[in-house]
């Protein structure tokens, strides 16, 4: 039986991480800013275009379906909108399909349901998320705590868009998950162990 792990996070919540540590100590394939590599390369699009356009809600009026759309699509961003989700979709398939892995975000729990991956959830409160982002010190130019709380609002909320109106569920609703975690205070590579054990079934 494959072991498909998917993981959808806050931003700042340490999901990325998270879905690393559990890939090398599964010894399984991870994939994330790779899925976005892959898709601009068959799209012919740019990395940074890509990873802008599936972290928010698409500018639609309505839901795509895959290989079929019931509207016309005069609007190239629309279509290029439309093909990017193909490809999302077509690519996390195959991944999933030749080899157990771990793959964050991108709606992977929604795309791989008939599968049915082990799904988490990843969150934490907003102290623990500044204080992540600032480790990882990325920010050019440097943000105040108050222009960083505004664009971790503004990412989760993109990415609650995004999921919502590809799939047509809450996006961090616990219903969706087989496991909500809330990394607020605790160790990522700690909680990484105690997961591991769960998804193998493991007693120890």
């Amino acid at each position: 039986m494959k072991r498909i792990i998917t993981i959808s996070r806050e931003f700042g919540s340490g999901g990325r991480e998270l879905g690393r540590r559990l890939s090398e100590l599964l010894q399984v394939a991870y994939y994330d800013k790779e899925i976005v590599t892959e898709i601009a390369r068959r799209t012919s699009l740019s990395e940074e275009y890509v990873h802008q356009i599936i972290e928010q809600r698409p500018l639609m009026s309505f839901p795509i379906s895959i290989g079929r759309s019931f509207y016309p699509m005069p609007d190239p961003l629309m279509e290029q909108n439309q093909a990017i989700y193909r490809e999302q979709h077509q690519l996390i398939r195959e991944l999933a399909d030749k080899s157990d892995c771990v793959i964050v975000g991108r709606c992977g729990d929604y795309i791989l349901r008939d599968l049915n991956p082990f799904r988490i959830f990843v969150y934490a409160d907003m102290d623990a998320k500044i204080a992540r982002c600032r480790e990882r010190g990325k920010e050019d130019p440097p943000l105040t705590d108050k222009e960083l709380k505004q664009q971790i609002k503004k990412m989760d909320k993109g990415r609650a868009k995004y999921y919502e109106f590809y799939t047509g569920q809450k996006w961090g609703d616990r219903l969706n998950y087989d496991i909500c975690i809330n990394t607020s205070s605790r160790s990522i590579k700690e909680l990484a162990s105690v997961l591991v054990r769960l998804i193998d079934g493991s007693p120890d």
